[in-house]
């Protein structure tokens, strides 16, 4: 028997440690807003992993992810990057980058991480994996002054692409040399941009404007085009309305040939044909979209709404344009996020401190999650999706 135990012993290691292993593709990162943590996640199964705290003020955070989804890369509104170890359930390290900022992205190869930064205005790139300093790439759009950055995407190429708010200018950083970032500017894009998207298929990049009612579209694989003016006028006969939350674009929902994108200030979703980006309707809805979301085989989109209507998610089937759903799962719905193959939506509910599993297909709820007033939500599977 003892010449046995050896082996034995080994054995029941091995089996440990293997019952203990998982893969990361059904996880994800649930931001708590108000204490300065995130809950990990699995959507298989609809539970809570863990929560891992230290992460500084997140009351606008947001997240990508390693192309290998263990780690999750935090970007707080204090100027705090971190990553944390998903497997581990733990803060691997954190820094204090700037002084204000406001979201971030992952470069095609997975090796370097962008921060956009409100002050001082610009982007700065760090090692993926040793979050170390790489690049710095001011705003400087006039001698001393810098501008607020947003809409911040990667690109690729290795590239970012990025708006400077108070300069009207996009900006295109070629990061093929990490150490010597090339930058390519377009100016006079229009006024205030204050959000962008990236197409799913990496070629536009469509900026929102908050000074005037149009967009900027920046072609990527036609670059020397320069950028062009679309949806010209698409709030000129209707009420201004006092804006209560900038909408999200980078939660637009493209179905097909269509992206639904939400109306600055105005209780519509605009349908665009991406073919030749010109409006082809305007959805009313319940109050002023926030986020308007594709599920990910298109059939369905899901809009949320800024104060005082954000009770309320509706749901627009997007072959006929019409609503199909209006559900009220409480104060503040925050975040939304689809399961990769989209049989299941979840939500935030910041004022409730609950997470709730939807199904899609009968837009009934599954079930209900504790959360300290949580609100962006994000799965694993963003590691593969350009521009998220």
């Amino acid at each position: 028997m003892k010449r046995w135990l050896p082996a034995l012993l080994i054995l029941f290691g091995t089996l440990a440690s293997a019952a203990a292993l998982r893969g990361t593709g059904d996880m994800g990162v649930v931001i708590e807003r108000a204490s300065g943590q995130v809950l990990i996640v699995e959507h298989s199964n609809d539970s809570e992993l863990a929560e891992v705290d230290g992460l500084g003020d997140l009351s606008h955070a947001s997240v990508v992810f390693s192309r290998d989804e263990r780690y999750a890369y935090v970007f707080g509104r204090d100027g705090g990057l971190s990553k944390i170890d998903l497997l581990n359930a733990k803060l691997d390290k954190r820094i204090l980058q700037s002084g204000n900022s406001i979201g971030g992205a992952i470069s095609q190869d997975g090796r370097l991480v962008a921060v956009s930064n409100y002050t001082p205005g610009g982007v700065r790139i760090f090692d993926a994996d040793t979050l170390a300093p790489v690049a710095d790439i001011p705003a400087e759009y006039a001698p001393g002054k810098r501008s607020k950055v947003v809409g911040l995407v990667d690109a690729p190429g290795n590239r970012f692409v990025f708006s400077l708010y108070d300069a009207d200018q996009i900006w295109v950083a070629d990061l093929g040399d990490p150490e010597k970032p090339v930058v390519t500017r377009f100016k006079g894009i229009g006024r205030a941009p204050y959000d962008a998207l990236i197409t799913p298929d990496g070629r536009y990049y469509v900026a929102g404007l908050f000074g005037e009612d149009s967009m900027a579209l920046l072609d990527l694989w036609h670059p020397e085009r320069g950028v062009r003016r679309i949806l010209r006028g698409y709030l000129a006969h209707d009420e201004r309305l006092p804006v209560y939350k900038m909408p999200h674009l980078e939660g637009w929902a493209l179905a097909g040939r269509f992206a639904f994108v939400p109306a600055v200030g105005q209780h519509q979703v605009l349908v665009i044909d991406t073919e030749n980006w010109k409006q082809v309707d305007a959805i009313e809805v319940h109050g002023q979209p926030v986020f308007v979301m594709a599920r990910p085989d298109g059939r369905q989109v899901w809009v949320n709404f800024a104060h005082p209507d954000n009770d309320t998610v509706q749901v627009i089937d997007a072959e006929s344009h019409r609503i199909v759903k209006t559900l009220k799962p409480g104060p503040a719905v925050l975040h939304m996020e689809f399961t990769p193959r989209g049989e299941k939506l979840w939500l935030s509910v910041r004022d409730a401190d609950r997470l709730q599993v939807y199904d899609t297909a009968t837009l009934k709820r599954l079930k209900e999650l504790p959360a300290k007033k949580p609100s962006g939500i994000f799965f694993t599977d963003r590691a593969h999706r350009i521009g998220l």
